[in-house]
This record gives structure tokens, C-alpha cells and sequence, in this order.
């Protein structure tokens, strides 16, 4: 019974130094603003790009035919490699049509020695003319005979020319530069006219890049570099299927004249250089960076950089409204503000309306920061300030180079 009561009376004791605020108990300080890091917008420097599915073309395509039928005596080429023009592809059977050849030569001779006696027949009929003895109308079969004759000298003629002509068929070269593919007839085969495709023929180097732009995109391309030169202003390069940035830029050099009414779209095409990697092997194949008929991302890049509002990437957050950033006030609250893109890189956004120069970004701890909060406003870290004077083109990182080829200089290579 004793023990309950003091029990009791300890109890209603706490009871007490807890109403009263606990008088010797260390009451915890209240939380600062959270730190953040700003950095200010400013105009930069920034190489406006698009970018668009294309194909890699071969600027020459000549499909090999037979001229004349015979049969395929040798192939003098190897498969897939370099050629050059005038280089013998097949040598065809040339039998049949050097007898043809002889045959109309034979025809040609013949005919001469007629006509040279006609000629001569002629001549006579003339002299006979001032005499009793001479006719005009012999003299005019004569004549007439005479030019028969050499209108059949002219007709063999040109049949020599014509298998003179087939005989060099029998010999089939290139009829440009570039690299051959694989042979579709092989030996002892006959081949013509009707036989189709021996073989194909595309030039390597340089190299055409075609691919469609949407019309609604054009009219901004165009809108946008007309004043600066047209089709000048813009340099290609190139992003090939495994990521990597292909090393030459390009130009462009045609715009389609009409429009696919199917996709909307208008042809556009450049031109690239193409050399060969390594030099050829033992069997003369030779290996260039870009193939005939490859899909790429062809990049335009703007030959001239432009002055933008820019903030960091990083900086810009997303709801279902639009794009936003948080700013930093002038009693160091933050503040959400709604911004307009426009072309950006991946470490630099432009900023088209919401943002002035000189306002201070949150760039740093914007998980702590809340609109309409207090912050405690600190530079940016370095690697940020870094990224952005990359961007701008003071220094630019090797890794920032082979990232993205938006921060590239333009030149003829990277």
C-alpha cells in the first residue's frame, strides 16, 4: 500500500514538470533555409540542329548488261572489289563476230571494185558525149549506176561499223568507278541482252544522303536559314546505326520539287565525302565507313551559332502544364516559372519567354526546394559551370564531343 503511493506520487510529479514546459530539459534549434545552387541565365552561344532518318546513296549506280549474245568465256574481276573505269568485267565469245566483221568487209571491198568500174563506164559515157557517136541517155544510166553503187558502198560501210561495233561488245568493261558486287552469270553461260543484270556497279566516295523532311518542319528549316544563305548555312553530319558520330560533314545540294502527298514530306539530299578506312587487301576489297542503301540519322547543324537565353538542362522540370524551373527570388524564396524551349543541346536548354538575363536558376538541390520557401541561394558547382562554357564553345570536354555532335565546331571533320 505504501509502494502505490509514491508510485502515485512520482507519476502526478511528471505530470507537472511536463505542463510546465520541462524547465531543464535543451530545446533543439529551429531548421535554416535549405542550400541550393543557382547560376544565372545568360546569352550563349548555341548551335541550332534537327534531326532526320535518312539513307546513305550511291551518287553513281550502273547495272552491267550484255550488249549482244554469247557465250561467258571469263570473268576478270574479283567480287566486292575496287574498280576503276575502263576496267574489263567479262570477255564474251568473239569467234562468231569476227567472221561476221570479215564478212561485211569482204561485202565493202567488193562493192568498191563495181563502183570503181562504174566509175569508169562513166567517164567514157561522157567523153562520147561531144562525138556522133555518144547518147545522152547512156551517159545517164551510167551516172545513175555510178551513185546506186556508192549508196551501197555507204550502206556496207556502216554494216562494218555495226559489227565492228558488236565484236567490241564481246569485251565488257566498267563505265565507272566504284565498287563491284557480286557476279549473277558465271563461265560458259549464255548471256544477252534478255539475260538481265550481270552484275552492279556503285560509286563509293563521295556519297549522297537523302531523307524526308515534314513540310510543316521545311517551312521552319527554311524560315530559319533562308536569310543566312539557304542551303549554305546548314553542314550534315552524321549518326551512324551503332551511336557513333560519323567523322566528315557534308553539305547540302538538292530539295525536291514536289511534295509526297502520301507522307507529306519533301526529299532532301546532301553530299559526303567517303574514304576508304583501310587499304585493300590481297584480293582488292576495299572498306569505306558508309555503304549504299544504309539508314543514318542525318543531323543539320547551323553553320552559324546563335545567341540564346540559356540555363543548364538539368534545370528544367516537367508537369502536365508544360515545362518549368525554379528561381530564386529577391528575399531568396523560390519561385516556379513557366518557360518556353526552343532548340537546346543535351547539357544546354534556350529559353524563348519566362526567364530574363540575370535571373538566378535553381540548378542544385531542387528536390529541397519548394515554391513560395525560403532557400539559402550558392553558386553552381563547377562540373555545371564547366558543362555550360563547353557548350558555348570556351572548352569542350573530350567526353561532351563524343557524346553528341550538337557541341561540335563545324568543320570538315570533328
Amino acid at each position: 500500500m505504501y509502494l502505490a503511493k509514491v508510485s502515485f506520487r512520482l507519476f502526478a510529479a511528471s505530470l507537472v514538470t511536463i505542463a510546465t514546459g520541462g524547465a531543464g530539459l535543451t530545446q533543439p534549434a529551429p531548421a535554416g533555409p535549405p542550400a541550393v545552387g543557382v547560376i544565372e541565365a545568360t546569352r550563349r552561344p548555341i548551335t541550332e540542329t534537327s534531326e532526320f532518318l535518312g539513307r546513305i546513296e550511291a551518287i553513281n549506280r550502273v547495272n552491267v548488261v550484255a550488249r549482244v549474245t554469247a557465250f561467258l568465256e571469263r570473268r576478270l574481276f574479283e567480287e566486292g572489289a575496287e574498280i576503276k573505269k575502263g576496267d574489263q568485267l567479262y570477255q564474251l565469245e568473239r569467234g562468231p563476230f569476227e567472221a561476221d566483221l570479215a564478212s561485211k568487209q569482204a561485202q565493202v571491198a567488193q562493192l568498191q571494185a563495181t563502183l570503181e568500174n562504174a566509175r569508169l563506164t562513166t567517164e567514157r559515157a561522157r567523153t562520147l558525149l561531144g562525138g556522133p557517136a555518144g547518147q545522152q541517155s547512156t551517159y545517164d544510166a551510167a551516172v545513175a549506176n555510178q551513185r546506186s553503187l556508192e549508196a551501197q558502198v555507204q550502206a556496207a560501210e556502216a554494216q562494218v561499223q555495226a559489227s565492228r561495233i558488236n565484236l567490241d561488245y564481246t569485251m565488257i568493261s566498267a563505265p565507272i568507278d566504284g565498287k563491284i558486287g557480286r557476279t549473277a552469270v558465271t563461265e560458259g553461260n549464255v548471256v544477252g541482252p534478255s539475260s538481265g543484270v550481270l552484275t552492279t556497279i556503285v560509286s563509293q566516295d563521295p556519297m549522297h544522303v537523302t531523307f524526308p523532311v515534314p513540310l510543316r518542319q521545311g517551312l521552319e528549316l527554311r524560315e530559319r536559314y533562308g536569310p543566312q544563305g539557304g542551303l549554305e548555312a546548314v553542314v550534315i553530319r552524321l549518326r551512324l546505326p551503332d551511336g557513333r558520330m560519323y567523322g566528315y560533314s557534308g553539305k547540302l545540294n538538292f530539295v525536291d520539287n514536289t511534295i509526297a502527298q502520301n507522307t507529306d514530306t519533301i526529299t532532301v539530299r546532301g553530299e559526303i565525302v567517303n574514304p576508304i578506312l583501310r587499304a585493300p587487301s590481297v584480293a582488292g576489297v576495299t572498306i569505306h565507313e558508309l555503304t549504299d542503301g544504309e539508314f543514318v540519322t542525318a543531323v543539320l547543324e547551323g553553320v552559324h551559332p546563335i545567341e540564346v537565353l540559356a540555363i543548364p538542362r538539368s534545370a528544367v522540370l516537367s508537369d502536365q502544364q508544360g515545362d518549368y524551373v525554379l528561381a530564386v527570388g529577391p528575399d531568396n524564396k523560390a519561385e516556379q516559372r513557366r518557360i518556353q524551349l526552343g532548340q537546346s543541346t543535351p547539357t544546354v536548354a534556350s529559353v524563348i519567354s519566362g526567364l530574363a538575363v540575370g535571373d538566378k536558376v535553381i540548378v542544385e538541390g531542387l528536390q529541397r526546394a519548394r515554391p513560395g520557401q525560403a532557400v539559402s541561394p550558392g553558386p553552381a558547382s563547377p562540373q555545371i559551370l564547366s558543362s555550360m562554357k563547353a557548350a558555348a564553345g570556351d572548352a569542350t570536354p573530350q567526353a561532351d564531343r563524343g557524346a553528341s555532335s550538337k557541341t561540335h565546331p563545324v568543320d570538315n571533320k570533328p
